[in-house]
């Protein structure tokens, strides 16, 4: 081997960095677990611990902010968390850019935007070709109609369609870049250990990981909220006129009074005896005479205020919001009142969660006296009674406009609300007007409440909202029982394929497991300096990695048997097989094939997906080197001493020797055999069909633990009423006290409240299934040390549910289609690629069929989402690998001159001599993943089971289909050719 020296040195260099590297993992994991030693179980605690270690040197001369930074990243699977994918709202950013525009042309297409949108087409894209469907060459984007206006000042009623569309690219690309940085800040304080946030592309996406935030209800609310601060006026009741009384009146000839109910107004509350809305609630003194009276739509579920405004139960405020926007409700309103909008107070935090009813002095054009851009600086606070409030500071042109709204209120008397995305915050009167831009908000605050509004006024405002449309929730509990399995499963594993090589190779196998031991240094190396994050697919992988990390050297040890067996010297037969003539070809086409399909992988995949492609393509190049160099180094000092080396042991050392078996004799009954099993996949396909996950479909699921043993058919059948979710289905999961709880209810519909009602319902539908009482925090929140409620959830909206769909389609005909291209580039003939394209074909209809037939069978859940996508391209890359070796024995054999017989019994003796390197290779690897199988968890058996299936028919479908195919196609003409150079 040339320039050994150089190559020894650097990988002593590579393997010290990598250990150094390292060492910043288990000085940050041991640091953790001091903080959580010290906070027993209080997460705020823990928090605070790690904040004041931030700046301090903890490990030669580092703070433990640089050594955070310098560790493995561990996935939110591993760590628990929250992990949301936000989608900016284009069709928002479009009609901000429109000024609104009320064309019906404009606000058309916009609606056949929303619907028509294909899989993976950006909502701009869609637009566009919804606008020209819509418009049909009646109205130009350019026109005041759609996009010219003196808001939108880029755009020219010359220009033409294709000038406009530059230039809206240009302004929703700067919204999505706006979003980011407001929501970088928000997160900056939100105060979780390692966020991670990060635009999706151009797709308008903004992927956010939060690992060890507990509160969901909190950083969904925190995440999503566009923070839209108005200050508006009020009007007084007065002004107002017999509205309410008129409105009620109407009301009650169009709406049906509920037969069996009687309203019952609560007259023990203090109330403003002067106030008009509090009158129209009739004698508070005659509670008999008040049950027995029909008080109308708007009044029968009201709650009197002591602050003189009508309060309702928060589920009342949709049906109130449907009367007030009538329009014949809005024609009652006095004159002087016809602007007026109505606005809803910030909720209680009691457990009736009453809401109060503000009328706000509105605007001809709908915007607010005063706006929030004007805000400067906002800070946490103390009002005057010693109650948590949030202090502001306006600029100069705020100032101005502040001072006279102040001043306007305190001679007419009324009060100026504080808005905060249409909700009421603070709503307070003046004595005089207010200057130098100073004010407070106050209200029923807490703490925590005060410090992320702050927060989201000193980040700024969202340019457009932003929906949560794929949501994962993993509790720490679950995260470390992840760990625990991975670490598990990773040193049978490796214990498993250690004894092996030993076993089949003698010394040489112990070589082989110093380069697997070094591959994996170089490994969690490589991915700590990069800064890569950690995954349970990403241990799978890393698992995976120590099966194939074997397979160069099983083929470089079989080759130096082989000639060995010809009667080579160890010296020579170790030159040929480390030579390109001899098995370093075939390790790299190979291994070729699995890049290229980690690559279709890493670009399709998404989040654990990506972190399962990345361990698999670093674990690829690290046990290339590992394999062709370290071992060698071993062999070559054998040689060296004069030692003597065999690459068996006396029990392996004939294994496979002098095999014969014709596989192109029995092609007709493994053709009938496949021909069989795909036939009846596809009718399983059509037929049975698939257990499709959320991911393509769409939807919401659940894991959830319960402390006793539960019924999925109960379960299901109380959640799938019409007080719940309609429909929802429980399977059990793992232990007969889990379930996975799955439903659509409400998932085309966006919204921090959506969200929340779900998980209540969930709550209220399951806390019956307890022994002992559960809160709904204990239930949804993922507090240190849980053990029972929801210990994982996730969120699919339905358009990116269309779009992982069509990225696993292109993934899957991507990846096979790019590997034939290389067998055709690499083998200079097309019949290699048709063999290796039917096999793989043959592997990828195999493997769903068993999914299709099995999945309602099986006692593990074998659904059809990214894992299982990513287990197919892994099988592709696998089955590429074995159909690779062997062609690549059969292209040898044919080119060469020592082989003598018809092509037929050249293609033969060309796969039996590959038998010990195909067996061997499929049976490390079957051993790892039947390791993981059984060790990894329930959460990836089905992932796993895939690929063991995958495997075992790869490996089939090489000997038995590939090869066959390959010399059916072959040309009578190139047979002839290759029987006259073998002397036949």
């Amino acid at each position: 081997m040339q320039n050994k020296g150089l190559i020894k040195f650097f990988a002593i260099i590579f393997t010290i960095a990598c250990i150094y590297q390292l060492s910043f993992t288990f000085v940050a994991n041991g640091i953790v677990k001091d903080a959580k030693e010290f906070a027993k179980g209080d997460s705020q605690k823990e928090l605070n611990y790690l904040k004041d270690l931030k700046k301090k040197d903890v490990f030669l001369g580092f703070t433990y902010e640089d050594v955070e930074k310098q560790q493995i990243n561990k996935g939110l699977d591993l760590e628990g968390g929250i992990n949301v994918t936000l989608e900016v709202s284009v069709k928002d950013v479009l009609k901000t850019l429109s000024n609104n525009s009320k064309n019906p042309t404009f606000n058309r297409a916009l609606e056949r935007a929303t619907k028509d949108r294909k899989g993976n087409q950006d909502y701009l894209d869609a637009f566009f070709d919804a606008f020209a469907a819509e418009s049909n060459g009646t109205i130009k984007m350019a026109s005041a109609e759609a996009f010219y206006n003196r808001t939108f000042e880029e755009i020219q009623l010359s220009m033409t369609d294709d000038q406009v569309k530059v230039i809206l690219k240009k302004k929703v690309a700067e919204s999505i870049e706006s979003a980011y940085k407001v929501l970088t800040k928000r997160i900056d304080k939100f105060g979780v250990a390692q966020p991670n946030i990060q635009k999706i592309g151009e797709t308008g996406r903004i992927l956010v990981e939060l690992p060890g935030a507990k509160d969901l209800d909190r950083v969904e609310k925190l995440l999503s909220q566009t923070a839209q601060l108005e200050f508006w006026e009020t009007l007084k009741p007065e002004e107002l006129g017999n509205f309410f009384t008129a409105a009620n009146d109407a009301l009650k000839a169009t709406e049906k009074k509920p037969a069996a109910k009687v309203a019952i107004v609560d007259t023990t509350k203090a109330v403003d005896a002067k106030s008009k809305v509090n009158e129209l609630l009739g004698d508070k003194k005659d509670a008999a005479k008040k049950a027995a009276k029909d008080l109308g739509p708007l009044f029968e579920n009201a709650i009197p205020s002591p602050s003189g405004l009508i309060g309702y139960n928060v589920k009342d405020t949709a049906k109130i919001n449907s009367y007030l926007k009538r329009a014949e409700i809005r024609a009652l309103l006095p004159a002087t009142a016809s602007n007026a909008k109505f606005a809803w107070g910030k909720t209680t935090s009691k457990a009736e969660d009453v809401t109060e009813l503000y009328i706000l002095k509105g605007t001809a054009d709908g915007v607010a006296p005063l706006l929030g851009g004007a805000i400067t600086d906002a800070s946490a606070d103390f009002d005057q009674f010693g109650k948590p409030a949030v202090s502001m500071q306006m600029n100069p042109v705020g100032s101005r406009k502040w001072e006279q709204l102040t001043g306007d209120i305190a001679k007419n008397g009324n009060q100026v609300c504080i808005v905060l995305d249409n909700v009421v915050y603070s709503a307070a009167t003046a004595k005089a007007a207010i200057s130098g831009g100073q004010t407070q908000i106050s209200g029923s605050f807490t703490l925590e409440e005060t410090a992320d509004l702050e927060n989201v006024l000193r980040a700024g405002k969202l340019p457009a909202k932003a929906d949560i449309v794929q949501k994962a929730v993993v509790g720490p509990s679950l995260g470390q029982e992840a760990i625990d399995n991975g670490i598990l499963s990773s040193i049978i594993g490796l214990l498993l394929v250690s004894f092996w090589m030993v076993f089949y190779y003698g010394r040489a196998g112990w070589y082989a497991n110093a380069a697997l031991l070094l591959n994996l240094v170089l490994l969690f190396g490589a991915m700590a300096n990069f800064g890569f994050v950690l995954t349970l697919p990403g241990i799978a992988g890393i698992v995976l990695t120590m099966g194939t990390a074997v397979d160069a050297n099983i083929i470089i040890y079989e080759r130096a048997k082989e000639e060995l067996r010809a009667g080579l010297s160890l010296e020579n037969a170790v030159t040929t097989a480390f030579g390109w003539k001899g098995a370093m070809r075939s390790i790299i086409d190979a291994n070729v094939t699995h890049i290229l399909t980690g690559t279709i992988l890493y670009i399709f995949g998404e989040g654990m997906i990506r972190g399962f492609a990345i361990t698999l393509l670093i674990g690829i190049l690290t046990s290339l080197f590992t394999s062709i160099f370290i071992a060698r180094f071993f062999i070559d000092a054998d040689i060296a001493k004069g030692r003597s080396l065999q690459f068996s042991t006396n029990i392996t050392k004939n294994w496979f020797t002098g095999f014969n078996f014709d596989f192109l004799k029995i092609k007709k009954f493994t053709y009938a055999f496949s021909l069989v099993v795909c036939i009846g996949s596809f009718i399983s396909f059509f037929t049975n069909g698939f257990d499709q996950g959320i991911d393509f479909v769409g939807g919401r699921t659940f894991q959830v633990q319960f402390d006793q043993k539960v019924s999925p058919e109960e379960v299901s059948n109380a959640l799938s009423t019409a007080a719940f979710f309609d429909k929802a289905e429980a399977k059990t999961f793992g232990n007969d006290n889990q379930l996975k709880i799955t439903t659509k209810y409400k998932i085309d519909k966006q919204g921090v409240e959506v969200d929340k009602e779900v998980n209540e319902k969930l709550y209220a539908g399951l806390k019956k299934f307890y022994a002992k009482e559960i809160s709904y925090d204990e239930f949804t929140n993922t507090q240190e040390g849980k053990q029972f409620g929801v210990l994982q959830a996730m969120k699919v909206g339905p358009s990116i549910a269309d779009d992982i769909k069509t990225n696993a389609y292109w993934a899957v005909l991507g990846a096979m289609l790019l590997v034939c291209l290389y067998l055709v580039i690499s083998f200079r003939k097309y019949q290699y690629s048709l063999g290796a394209i039917a096999a793989v074909a043959h592997d990828v209809i195999f493997v769903l069929g068993i999914y299709s037939l099995l999945y309602k069978y099986m006692p593990f859940h074998m659904e059809i989402d990214q894992h299982f996508i990513a287990a197919i391209l892994t099988v592709i890359g696998y089955s590429m690998n074995d159909t690779v070796i062997v062609f690549d024995r059969v292209r040898e054999f044919l080119g060469g001159k020592s082989h003598h017989g018809n092509f037929n019994k050249i293609v033969n003796d060309s796969v039996n001599t590959t038998l010990s390197r195909t067996l061997n290779t499929s049976l490390t690897m079957i051993m790892v993943l039947a390791i993981m199988f059984v060790f990894g968890g329930d959460s990836i058996r089905g992932f796993i089971f895939a690929m063991l299936i995958g495997i075992i028919v790869g490996t089939y479908s090489s000997l038995f289909i590939a090869t066959p195919v390959l010399v059916d196609t072959m040309s009578a003409l190139d047979k002839k050719q290759i029987e006259a150079e073998h002397n036949v």
